[in-house]
């Protein structure tokens, strides 16, 4: 099986889903709202779903209530290469001015979590939390490094999970065909509490995307959940089949296409024609089909389907 896709980001918000995509895409370059449509009759009621891209990057968000919460567990780091501000006087400049400007306005409403400024692993970084919860890296990336693309979703293992970063990685790629290992850097002595058979950073690349991950062994207050899920786009029946038994660990979350794996991160395996059927149908053929995906915990595509056609015709 050849895996080509990019894996899409879900963002969970209580009700602020639009407002959270319009002010994001009015951030960075090369975004902007893809398209936006409502879920109705859900156990929460009429939901906001839309499609978006930050940078380059597509995402998917719903209001669906204050069911979970973003948290740092998963972050977004984007890196601003100075190779991306070539046409620029001084790309190095360009790039951390730009950076700026986009810390400022994530901060506003938010909180910091790692202060902006000089690391010894980067000239200029940043960890923020915005004004919904989610959370943001800002970095300045060395242009004579390996490129990257400017968003990179970024797990981060802590309690139970920590010392697992690595282990996770090499999981994944397993799994996903076309995968691809990046750097991996351990922590140094004298870096407690954590340990130097810890990740301190590391990245990968799933398909189309690229993701980080490292550990922490500081008492963090949270961990992973649904606020931030990952969506695999999947072809047909045998792709769904595939992601869903070499992911789901936990039974009992099993919901509407949504799984959890080994280590607590939340996965959606949902066919590409659910987009279609959910953007494209008349009222009754999303009903049906909201009806129909409500009911199941792993996709059925044929069922999907069939409920989808037996309302072409009604308005």
């Amino acid at each position: 099986m050849k895996f080509d896709k990019a894996i899409i980001p879900h963002l969970w918000f209580d009700s602020q889903a639009v407002e959270a995509a319009e002010f994001y895409c009015s951030l960075f370059p090369d975004s902007g709202i893809i398209s936006k449509s409502v879920i109705k009759e859900t156990p929460s009621g009429d939901c906001d779903r839309l499609s978006f891209v930050i940078w380059g990057q597509k995402f998917e968000a719903v209001s669906a209530g204050p069911y979970c919460a973003l948290n740092p567990s998963i972050s977004l780091m984007i890196n601003f290469d100075p190779l991306f501000f070539q046409d620029c006087k001084n790309p190095e400049k360009a790039a951390r001015d730009k950076l700026s400007g986009i810390w400022s306005q994530l901060r506003d409403g938010g909180r910091t979590l790692l202060e902006l400024g000089e690391y010894d692993f980067s000239k200029f970084y940043g960890w923020v939390q915005d004004r919904y919860g989610l959370t943001w890296q800002l970095i300045l990336t060395d242009p004579g490094g390996d490129p990257r693309p400017p968003v990179m979703p970024s797990f981060l293992f802590v309690g139970d999970n920590c010392g697992r970063a690595e282990e996770a990685g090499r999981f994944y790629q397993s799994i996903f065909p076309s995968s691809k290992e990046g750097m991996t850097v351990h922590y140094s002595a004298g870096m407690e509490p954590d340990s130097e058979d810890t990740v301190m950073f590391s990245d990968f690349q799933l398909g189309e995307t690229w993701l980080t991950a490292a550990d922490s062994a500081f008492n963090h207050q949270f961990r992973f959940n649904e606020a931030l899920s990952l969506i695999i786009p999947c072809q047909d029946q045998d792709e769904i089949n595939y992601f869903w038994n070499a992911l789901s660990a936990v039974p009992e979350a099993e919901q509407c296409g949504w799984l959890k794996d080994k280590y607590g991160v939340s996965w959606q395996v949902v066919p590409q024609d659910l987009h279609n059927m959910i953007a494209e149908g008349n009222d009754n053929q999303k009903r049906a089909v909201t009806k129909a995906f409500l009911k199941m915990k792993k996709f059925n595509l044929a069922e999907l389907h069939r409920a989808f056609e037996e309302q072409r015709s009604s308005s």
